[in-house]
């Protein structure tokens, strides 16, 4: 059966609907970027939220500003912003389940206008982001907010309509500060250490450049929340939308599957309110840094860890990969030596356990999740994840060896030729600069980490460059697997 508003009561009970009447909802909380981790988290928080019969006037409005954005606005159209959700066991066994906390949705190339009025509403409290690493518009080598970008020159030319995230939101609150509407929170979601204070960073630049007297009022009135978004969402498959159709007759043009763990902490700081995450198993808390650099660190660069080296060996699955003895190893020995020497304390948190607890979650089968996701968009990723503990590293005296050989991978993953002479797609925004570096490493080996606007001064650090360079040579002679031994054989001595 196709899912939409008039089917939902019709499937069997191996699949939860939401038990709420949804026209009972009221928009509180306006989304950009509604992918799967999104749908995955976020939503399906205040959908249990809903199910308890709370959160009714959160209801959240998706927004899409991409091109690619399109397809989600059809399909949640179509299915009256329902879809389904399962969480996948390393059994096999699924718990499906339809989400139904979206109730509008909008396409901001086709009308930006109902997108900035839907901000502008008083009914709207949250502004919540999940736009990726890169959709800040920081610059790598400085932090600082590139105006030079060409949507965000567009947008700041006088009379245009916005077109970016920047544009939509800063001309709904000069809207909102016009009308003596107080202004919402804006709470980023995204895998970025401190990604609140980095959104209020971002905003505001923007805002000074349009109208510096909105990001006065915007830097007294407007908060901007820390938080520490986790679960593992890999991009819907066919097999997926096959797999439930056929086991529970659910037509679904894009659902999500994702793994059985999650967690959220975010810090309480709203200026008008927000839904009581805490009653479904958030952490509302003081101070998320410690949990971000514990996440970022250890689960996300452990995904880097994996990722291009898994590849160069020969495997295709992030899951195949963590079942080698000899890749989890690896990637416990870079969070056992190099990530947690970084992180701060958290007493209420068993690390040993928590890194026992990653690699079974990498190895879920059911996930299904691609090597190829994991290596792509590593210039977004990697200065933000892994480099800080190099640095850290480097300034402590602590360990920068596996780091390194993590950084290597990408280096020779990049030069888009794979250890048997097949072809690599390399996917990255940067990727035009990037491969022909990597293709001159051969000849000139510190070609790639000369990238100043990457790799900041990482090239005149010596204990660094040596690690790499080993490490980017024993690739280059006898492959990813030997390499890994080699470093484990240097561990143990």
């Amino acid at each position: 059966m196709q899912l939409n508003a008039q089917t939902l009561r019709q499937f069997d009970d191996t699949v939860q609907v939401p038990t709420y009447d949804r026209n009972d909802i009221t928009v509180g909380i306006v989304h950009f970027g509604v992918g799967g981790f999104h749908r995955a988290h976020q939503a399906m928080y205040v959908d249990q939220l809903m199910r308890r019969g709370e959160a009714l006037e959160w209801g959240i409005c998706g927004v899409g500003v991409l091109p690619g954005d399109r397809r989600m606005s059809e399909v949640l159209d179509a299915q009256d912003g329902l879809y389904t959700l399962a969480l996948c066991h390393p059994d096999g066994t699924w718990d499906v389940s339809v989400i139904g906390s979206i109730v509008e949705y909008l396409f901001a190339p086709d009308d930006p206008e109902a997108v900035i009025e839907k901000i502008a509403a008083p009914t709207t409290r949250i502004i919540s982001l999940t736009i990726t690493e890169g959709g800040y518009n920081s610059t790598h080598d400085t932090g600082e907010f590139d105006a030079r970008d060409p949507d965000v020159a567009h947008d700041l030319a006088d009379g245009a309509v916005p077109r970016t995230v920047f544009g939509l939101v800063v001309e709904a609150l000069a809207r909102r500060r016009a009308r003596g509407i107080p202004s919402p929170t804006i709470m980023s979601c995204d895998n970025l250490e401190g990604n609140g204070s980095v959104a209020r960073k971002m905003f505001l630049s923007y805002a000074e450049l349009k109208n510096p007297e909105l990001a006065d009022w915007m830097r007294a009135e407007t908060s901007f929340p820390n938080s520490m978004v986790d679960r593992i969402t890999p991009v819907t498959t066919p097999e997926v939308i096959e797999s439930l159709s056929s086991r529970f007759g659910i037509d679904d043009q894009w659902p999500v599957a994702t793994e059985p763990f999650t967690s959220w902490v975010l810090e309480d700081s709203f200026t008008l309110g927000r839904p009581p995450y805490e009653n479904v198993g958030v952490q509302i808390v003081d101070d998320v840094i410690p949990h971000e650099l514990m996440k970022l660190r250890l689960i996300n660069s452990g995904h880097l860890a994996l990722g291009c080296s898994g590849y160069l060996s020969g495997y295709r699955l992030i899951h195949e990969v963590a079942q080698d003895p000899l890749f989890a190893e690896f990637v416990l020995a870079y969070m056992d030596d190099e990530a947690t020497p970084t992180l701060r304390p958290l007493p209420e948190v068993d690390l040993d356990e928590y890194k026992r607890t990653t690699i079974t979650r990498f190895s879920n089968p059911e996930i299904g999740d691609t090597l190829a996701r994991c290596c792509s968009d590593w210039s977004d990723r990697l200065p933000k994840w892994l480099l800080p503990v190099i640095r850290e590293n480097l300034e402590s005296g602590g360990p920068v060896v596996l780091s390194a050989a993590i950084v290597a991978t990408w280096a020779r993953y990049a030069e888009g030729v794979d250890e048997d002479g097949n072809s690599i797609d390399v996917v990255d925004k940067l990727g035009d600069s990037l491969v022909p570096l990597a293709q001159s490493q051969r000849e000139n080996p510190t070609a790639f980490i000369e990238n100043r606007s990457l790799f900041g001064d990482l090239a005149d650090q010596p204990r660094f460059v040596d690690a790499y360079l080993w490490a980017l040579d024993s690739l280059h002679r006898v492959g990813a697997r030997a390499t890994l031994e080699a470093l484990r054989q240097k561990e143990r001595a």
